[in-house]
């Protein structure tokens, strides 16, 4: 039996594990400090201008704390509704990307090698197709009836198969 989730029959939210994001961000900290105090020094001695200082904020401070927020607030939302299978990669898409019940041919739980297959984690294009995975090296395999296919990364795969096999069914 898959329990109902307000209009969604199953629904999974999955981020990096906190150790992962705390490691990443204390690294990014300690590179934007890296950053910051040869620039200041730079400046206090009067030895570049406003460009090279812009540069070398941007580059040694802005883009460390960057990365460091999106993995922070990276996270892979997935739902399974009656009309389709809903994924959305926040902070990257806006909405939900739907693939359709009557889209998907076949769908079946799976162990990957993400690196192998998929060059990583997050939204990926390898050569089995299109990837949207956080952490693990498990999820479920979509086919799609023009040929594409696409892994939806999961701590729960067998759930997540089961109710997408719920509503191809009841379709």
């Amino acid at each position: 039996m898959v329990e109902q989730y307000g209009d969604a029959v199953y629904r999974e939210v999955q981020r990096w594990s906190l150790k992962f994001r705390l490691l990443v961000c204390g690294l990014c900290v300690l590179g934007a400090a890296g950053g910051a105090i040869p620039t200041a020094m730079v400046l206090m001695r009067g030895e570049a201008g406003w460009r090279a200082l812009l540069v070398g904020v941007g580059c040694g401070v802005l883009v460390p704390i960057g990365v460091g927020l999106l993995i922070w607030v990276f996270r892979l939302e997935t739902e399974v509704r009656v009309d389709g299978v809903y994924i959305r990669c926040v902070p990257f898409h806006r909405g939900f990307k739907r693939f359709e019940a009557a889209e998907v041919s076949e769908h079946h739980a799976r162990k990957y090698r993400p690196i192998l297959e998929y060059g990583g984690w997050g939204i990926r294009r390898g050569w089995k197709g299109r990837a949207y995975n956080v952490s693990g090296n498990e999820g479920v395999q979509l086919v799609l009836r023009d040929g594409r296919r696409v892994l939806i990364g999961s701590a729960r795969p067998c759930e997540l198969d089961a109710a997408i096999g719920s509503i191809m069914h009841a379709n």
